[in-house]
């Protein structure tokens, strides 16, 4: 298990019911999580300062209730600053538990000691793009929806950082990984993190066991001589952390020499307890 401990502007004050109460600077949150099995004490709900709540539909999917106006703020981790909003899908734009493998990043750019290029896929935000860029690689940013890419550029921007070497691409990722291919273009780094289901902007079906094995081994193909780090991320209950190192080591250990390692990501709660937030898997090159 891993997590990070050095947010100031996030945390999780209660859990229960199949629910977290989170705190995102001074906004307070409830939203559903599927992880959440357990009782609450007391009913989330009737905490005094909830800002915002999202409740799932019995129809599917679900809609927010706000208790203020509320449109967009930032959030701070280290030196860097993320915007959040309620978005669909009961999402903020953020995932905090993330912050356990941006700091591995961050770390393993700054050791290398050799100019780094990342290829972020499913990219979302961008808060792994800001991570990567601030330790000093050069990122390629692919996501197909183009709200979310416009998005990573705002939090680039307000991190200082828009005139870093930063290319953004608005694509569906294996189109983008072949195209790559047949240009002859090298990583040194690749970051995924793709999500359970989902359809590309033509229609393309991603479903994440039926796609993932073959998605990396194309990958293979991108990656340069002498790799940094792969990183894989599920956030699919079913692929516990040995599937992913599996995955890792049947394709990118295949090609490049180094150490798989793989894991649960969690987040702290106030209630001393740890709140799973999905797996990780992480090939180390030898560098």
């Amino acid at each position: 298990m891993r997590y990070n401990d050095e947010w100031k502007d996030y945390e999780i004050i209660a859990t229960g019911g199949g629910e977290k109460l989170e705190r995102w600077g001074d906004v307070v949150l409830l939203r559903p999580d599927p992880q959440v099995i357990w009782r609450a004490e007391k009913p989330l709900d009737k905490y005094p300062k909830i800002d915002a709540k999202y409740s799932r539909s019995f129809n599917g999917g679900g809609a927010w209730q706000f208790f203020k106006p509320l449109s967009e703020w930032t959030v701070s981790w280290r030196n860097l600053r993320f915007k959040v909003k309620p978005m669909g899908f009961k999402h903020t734009g953020l995932f905090p538990e993330q912050a356990a493998n941006w700091s591995i990043m961050m770390e393993l750019i700054k050791n290398a000691n050799r100019p780094i290029s990342v290829l972020n896929l499913f990219a979302y935000t961008g808060a792994a793009t800001v991570a990567c860029t601030y330790a000093g690689a050069t990122v390629t940013h692919v996501d197909s929806a183009k709200n979310m890419v416009e998005r990573a550029k705002q939090n680039m921007e307000i991190n200082g950082l828009s005139s870093k070497p930063v290319r953004y691409i608005v694509d569906d990722c294996a189109k983008f990984i072949n195209r790559e291919i047949k240009r002859g273009n090298f990583y040194d780094a690749i970051i995924m993190d793709p999500p359970s289901y989902g359809r590309g902007p033509n229609g393309e079906l991603w479903k994440i066991e039926n796609n993932i094995f073959d998605f990396l081994m194309l990958c293979t193909k991108v990656l340069s001589e002498k790799p940094l780090f792969v990183f894989l991320n599920s956030y699919t209950t079913g692929l516990q952390p040995t599937v992913l190192s599996n995955l890792l080591t049947l394709s990118v250990a295949k090609k490049a020499k180094g150490r798989v390692v793989s894991y649960e990501i969690c987040l702290p709660t106030c209630q001393n307890i740890f709140l799973p937030c999905g797996a990780s898997g992480l090939f180390i090159g030898e560098n």
